[in-house]
């Protein structure tokens, strides 16, 4: 007993000593090797990284991430790769590598085999062109004939901890954010190809493609599998389960970098799961509706993405959804119906992610609410020329089904029935309609929205749409009638439309429409409509008379009368406010009766017609005609100036919602190619691109996206202007004009001051003083700014010169100075005309002379819209000019170089760059 007693004090002595002895190695072992280790992790860091990387302090300990020995780098930054080298990668607040004890003791370095991150921001940024910030790992040289194996980064675990990581993906309009973010990943990382085991959990995942957020604020668990091939940059996903919220399923894949894109075949995969799971993985107002609905039945469902996708040669993979809803049922918010037998077999393909190649195929949606029920069937392809197969089959009350589903905003109430079939080619192009035979009714009909207190009741429709033959003009569409009241105002509609390659229109409207407050039923943000219609109307007819001008075979006639119409359109940046007006109607003319609006600042008063307008209406091609007399007390042309929005991306990392900046960009003015329009304008006053037109008045032609001046005449700083003028909008951003311009006897010094062309072509012509007349022609472009580019302008024309005294002029005080003839510095001119031509920025000054102070100068040469000189002067000396000195002058405006001479350098002309 004695000898066991000592036996097993001596093992506890053993045990002791050997405990007290790691202990004290764990505590001294740090001390020991921290200069080596840091030396050690300094040497990799600059061999291993083409990246700054930066930290506040180390310390190496045992007992940080037990039984590890680590070092800890606190506070740790690394920028990224090239383009992004001045912006963080990784910021942490400690990253700790694991070091390999055995190697620290016996070997000749340090062997990293474990890396621990917590509290990291990892940004992932890829720029438009593909080059991407992770690439600070420089890449080893390796022998062909002998391989050395890297033994300082045998990386056998992967732990992160509480950590964000944002991707954003500019070339692949992909972006992830990642939130409370936990990873272990073991595995031999210094193979060059390994085996990869994962665990994750993810406390917010956020997926956004093209800035349209597709899953938000989910919660992700997962086991996961991987294959890594390091040579190849390929990865293989196998053996994974994720669970999306409450929603399992099963992720298989692979992903191969190439050298511009990327290569990919994933596959997402639920089998028989609860529908109520399946929502759950849903954007989040799918969840706040999910929260008051009780949903049963199962579902199948399967997303795959495959091929490569490289932007740069525009090639994308395919994408394809294959959904499966059996036995389905929804109530929301206890609802006294339930939809039951809810089944869906839907399949949709979008090969290269390309929408003209779309193919949607709904091979079955069928449900029911009590007795009633409704059946579609759908298969189409394409988006532009449509090629579809179509069946709907229903008799349902609106109320119930809205009730049961919970529509969010909006009271339904109606007895809908619908029976129809469609198939073949809609190609509006060619004149191509689906074979289609429907009826769609709609009985005691209801429709009230949160945005406004009172509903539209007593809708009524009764439309067939038949087309036989899978023509246009076998397309016949009767609505008889339809019918509905708001606000105590009842509309009645009856329409009977058929042929639509050469429409035959029978229609009759009778009411009172409040258009704002019917829009606000209808509210959308950012937009609003106002003002009052009341029509009396029966219009009868076909398309080609109107076309051919056969208007005593139209039969349209009736009163269409309105009251403050707000109208938005495409080609105007503002609002267009029809304050008053009445629309008579006789055959195919639409007589203005005293029409009175505004447009901004601007106001108008319209007499006159419009002609051909259901042409216009119904046709593509179809061409406005018209004739008004216009009277204005002031127009702001600079307000019609189109504008373009554009959204930019913040810098910024997104969370929820998609952060961006907006800018305006201006254009130009925007006339429509299809009018055909007269107008003679009596204007008081009107602003143009920093002019002011006094009494302007004349006849402005609209045709063909064309619009002419003809003889206008307006009072410009006091003196009478006559000017003939085209302009033409090529695109939004250019537009071209021509005009020829006379003005008699105007003020040199006022012109310079208040015409910003003036002073812009004329600048030696600051502090000058006296009266000038002008006769001139000019063309060129105009910017989005509507400002004219000067490289674009030609013309030519006559300045005539009365009375005009040059003070303080650099050209002249240089001549003055250089020939010793002071009484040359301020010229006075009288009687003189100046011919002149402009081209590529070049304005050539024919030869012309003049008499001062028994001077006789004589000036011919060229001279640059941006002010450089190339003149040629023959200063006549007196009495008579018989004798006088060649002088060049060149410089600019600002700095002229006279010399005596004639020899000069030709001013560099410059081409518009848009021909």
């Amino acid at each position: 007993m004695a000898h066991k007693k000592a036996i097993f004090f001596k093992i506890l002595k053993y045990i002791g000593i050997t405990l007290i002895t790691l202990l004290a190695f764990m505590f001294i072992a740090p001390y020991v090797f921290a200069d080596k280790i840091n030396a050690e992790i300094k040497k990799v860091a600059n061999e291993k990284l083409n990246a700054t990387l930066d930290y506040s302090e180390s310390n190496v300990s045992f007992f940080q991430h037990f039984p590890s020995l680590t070092v800890s780098l606190n506070h740790f930054k690394l920028n990224g790769s090239a383009p992004y080298e001045k912006e963080n990668l990784i910021t942490a607040k400690e990253i700790a590598f694991g070091i390999n004890v055995s190697s620290l003791i016996f070997g000749n370095s340090v062997n990293i085999d474990k890396i621990y991150l917590s509290n990291a921001d990892i940004n992932v940024k890829v720029n438009k062109e593909g080059f991407a910030n992770y690439n600070v790992y420089k890449s080893g040289k390796t022998e062909t004939t002998e391989k050395q194996e890297d033994s300082s980064l045998k990386l056998e675990k992967i732990e992160i901890t509480n950590s964000k990581i944002v991707y954003d993906d500019l070339s692949a309009k992909f972006h992830l954010d990642i939130y409370g973010f936990n990873y272990l990943g073991k595995g031999d990382l210094s193979k060059a190809i390994f085996d990869l085991s994962s665990k994750a959990q993810i406390e917010q995942f956020n997926l956004l493609y093209d800035n349209e957020p597709y899953l938000m604020n989910k919660k992700v668990n997962a086991d996961l599998i991987t294959k890594v091939n390091v040579n190849s940059l390929s990865f293989v996903f196998q053996e994974n389960d994720l669970k999306i919220n409450n929603l399992i399923v099963d992720f298989k894949g692979k992903f191969d970098f190439l050298k511009e894109g990327y290569k990919m075949d994933f596959i997402l995969k639920t089998t028989n799961s609860k529908l109520h799971d399946f929502f759950t993985a849903f954007p989040p107002k799918f969840i706040n509706w999910l929260d008051k609905t009780k949903l049963t039945g199962k579902t199948d469902c399967v997303l795959s993405l495959k091929g490569n996708y490289i932007a740069s040669k525009n090639i994308a993979p395919k994408l394809e959804l294959d959904l499966k809803i059996k036995d389905g049922s929804i109530n929301y918010n206890q609802s006294p119906t339930t939809i039951t037998n809810l089944n869906v077999n839907f399949d949709t393909q979008l090969p290269s992610l390309n929408p003209d190649s779309l193919v949607v195929d709904l091979r079955n949606l069928s449900l029911n609410i009590d007795k009633e029920s409704l059946k579609a069937k759908l298969y189409s392809t394409g988006t532009e020329i449509l090629d579809i197969d179509a069946t709907l089959n229903a008799k349902i009350d609106l109320e119930k089904l809205n009730r049961a589903i919970g529509i969010p905003d909006f009271e339904l109430k109606g007895m809908l029935i619908a029976d129809g079939t469609s198939k073949g080619k809609f190609d509006k192009k060619n004149g191509i309609f689906p074979i289609t035979n429907a009826v769609i009714n709609l009985n005691n009909g209801f429709l009230k929205t949160k945005y406004y207190p009172n509903p539209i009741t007593n809708i009524g429709i009764v439309s067939t749409i038949s087309n036989p033959k899978g023509t246009f003009d076998d397309l016949k569409v009767v609505l008889q009638p339809a019918q509905f009241t708001f606000e105590g105002n009842p509309v009645f509609v009856k329409a009977n439309l058929s042929n639509f390659d050469n429409l035959i229109y029978d229609i009759q409207a009778k009411g009172t429409l409040d258009i704002g407050k019917i829009y606000q039923v209808f509210s959308q943000k950012g937009l609003d409509v106002n003002g009052f219609i009341k029509a009396d109307l029966a219009l009868k007819g076909k398309q080609s008379d109107a076309e051919k001008g056969n208007y005593s075979k139209l039969k349209n006639s009736g009163i269409l009368e309105i009251r403050n119409i707000q109208f938005a359109s495409e080609y105007l940046p503002k609002t267009f406010l029809i304050k008053e007006g009445i629309f008579k109607f006789h055959n195919d003319k639409m007589r203005f009766n005293t029409f009175l609006a505004s447009y901004g600042q601007s106001d108008f008063k319209l007499n006159g017609y419009l002609q051909n307008v259901f042409n216009f209406i119904a046709a593509k091609d179809g061409v406005l005609h018209g004739s008004f007399s216009l009277s204005s007390k002031y127009i702001n042309t600079d307000e019609f100036m189109s504008n373009t929005t554009v959204a930019t991306p913040e810098t910024k990392s997104k969370t929820s919602t998609e952060n961006t900046n907006t800018t305006t960009e201006t254009g130009v003015i925007v006339v429509p190619p299809n009018l055909n329009l007269r107008f003679r304008a009596n204007a008081q006053k009107v602003d143009f691109n920093g002019l002011t037109l006094k009494n302007a008045k004349g006849s402005l032609k609209m045709k063909n996206g064309l619009l002419s001046m003809l003889n206008t005449g307006f009072d410009l700083i006091g003196c009478t202007v006559a000017m003939n003028a085209t302009y033409k909008s090529v695109n939004p951003k250019n537009a071209l004009f021509e005009y020829q311009i006379k003005a008699n006897e105007f003020d040199i010094k006022r012109a310079y001051n208040e015409v910003k062309i003036f002073r812009e072509m004329a600048s030696a012509a600051e502090k000058a003083q006296g009266i000038i007349s002008l006769d001139y022609s000019l063309k060129g472009r105009l910017n989005q700014n509507m400002e004219p580019v000067f490289p674009s302008l030609s013309g030519n024309g006559v300045v005539s010169i009365k009375n005009v005294k040059m003070y303080g002029m650099k050209m002249f005080s240089s001549v003055a100075k250089k020939t010793d003839k002071e009484s040359i510095k301020n010229p006075e001119l009288n009687q003189v005309d100046i011919k002149s031509s402009v081209k590529n920025n070049i304005i050539t000054i024919e030869r012309f002379k003049f008499k001062f102070a028994g001077f006789r100068p004589r000036i011919e040469g060229t001279t640059s819209l941006d002010g450089r000189l190339n003149l040629k002067m023959r200063l006549g000396l007196p009495p008579l000019g018989i004798l006088g000195i060649p002088l060049t002058i060149t410089g600019n405006k600002d700095n002229p170089k006279i010399k005596v001479g004639r020899q000069s350098e030709d001013l560099e002309e410059t081409k518009d760059s848009i021909q």
